[in-house]
């Protein structure tokens, strides 16, 4: 399963946002910095509209959401990149996900120690960002060095990286991340198999107080990571990780009417796990009957034996056709055959690409 790793300072809302997140107590909040040693791993559904709609269309038994899997991992100082801290232990944590959360705080709170004595969520962001940077030019150093010899006997590979890296170093030695590096589609194919912690994409979740959540662009902090953000072209997500953890105690009911009286129209916590899920380059497909709706977790782009092999893999192996409706289609219709009937029911075979809210039926024979 694909991972997003939370990161972030000491003491900047990691665990009561992983809290929040797997709807338990199961990482342990404190206020003192390492209060997370081991990184807890948490597997959280996403969250998904369509499938109560789906359940009522068709009278399903359960409904079965796609699932997306969260390490809270311990927080980072100054010269973790050098072992101090927990550095080697996070940079080892961090490198295993395949996407990060960098919670950031932008909440002032006196009772609450922040490591650097005081709240600036650049300096924060910057400072985790120098960390990984300079992780990844030692390793930069070590694979040039490496491909330096290789190339002296004229291995083209070799002369080839040499080319990457000569782009990629000068930007890791600015302390600023890998992905900034202007690379075409090839290279950074080449780049995905290096590793670089400063290569995985990054979504910023900006952790305010409860009074900036109905408007969350008055925070001086929020506005200042956004524009950070924009630069990088990463998303940022505003939450109240403190909050979010309360909510977890309420009925879903009264939780929808508690956020409503504050103004908000959603959890900010299932919109992070959202954006997560899209960063992690992943999408859902559909499956509707009386005994289980469900969403069925792919890759962006896979096409529909690959889809159907989710399921079961002798679906892929002996797969006819993908019968097809979309979930407005479907859900306007009223049933399957009604939108077959209309002509919105559509064969597809084995090089369909699989499309988000796509209902699908699998025909197969082995």
């Amino acid at each position: 399963m694909l991972q997003a790793g939370i990161v972030g300072l000491p003491n900047v809302g990691k665990s009561t946002l992983f809290n929040a997140l797997t709807a338990q107590e199961a990482a342990l909040a404190a206020n003192y910095p390492f209060a997370t040693i081991e990184p807890n791993v948490g597997v959280v559904a996403v969250p998904d509209e369509r499938l109560g709609v789906l359940e009522k269309l068709v009278g399903a038994q359960k409904v079965v959401p796609a699932t997306v899997e969260f390490l809270d991992i311990a927080g980072l100082v100054r010269g973790a990149s050098k072992g101090e801290g927990l550095g080697n232990q996070f940079l080892a944590n961090i490198r295993e996900t395949h996407a990060v959360v960098q919670v950031v705080r932008c909440f002032e709170d006196e009772n609450i120690v922040h490591v650097e004595g005081s709240v600036d969520p650049i300096r924060d962001i910057e400072t985790i960002q120098i960390e990984l940077a300079l992780a990844d030019l030692a390793s930069a150093e070590k694979r040039r060095e490496k491909a330096m010899r290789a190339a002296k006997t004229g291995d083209k590979d070799a002369k080839r990286e040499l080319e990457i890296l000569d782009k990629i170093q000068p930007i890791l030695e600015e302390g600023r991340p890998a992905r900034a590096a202007s690379l075409d589609d090839d290279e950074r194919e080449i780049v995905k198999k290096w590793f670089f912690l400063t290569t995985k994409p990054t979504i910023y979740a900006a952790n305010v107080d409860e009074a900036s959540l109905a408007d969350p662009d008055s925070n001086p902090h929020v506005a200042k990571v956004k524009e950070f953000a924009a630069k990088e072209n990463s998303d940022v997500v505003v939450i109240c990780a403190k909050l979010e953890a309360e909510l977890v105690a309420l009925d879903p009911a009264d939780r929808a009417d508690y956020l409503k009286d504050l103004g908000l129209t959603g959890s900010g916590v299932d919109a992070l796990i959202k954006a997560a899920y899209h960063m992690l380059g992943l999408m859902s497909f559909l499956t509707a009957g009386e005994k289980e709706v469900r969403a069925w977790t792919i890759p962006i782009g896979t096409k529909a034996p690959q889809a159907a092999g989710e399921i079961h893999t002798d679906i892929e192996r002996g797969f006819i056709r993908a019968e097809i409706v979309s979930f407005d289609d479907l859900v306007a219709c009223g049933s399957r055959k009604a939108a077959a009937d209309k002509g919105l029911a559509r064969l597809e075979g084995k090089e369909y690409i699989m499309q988000e809210g796509d209902v699908v039926d699998f025909r197969f024979n082995v």
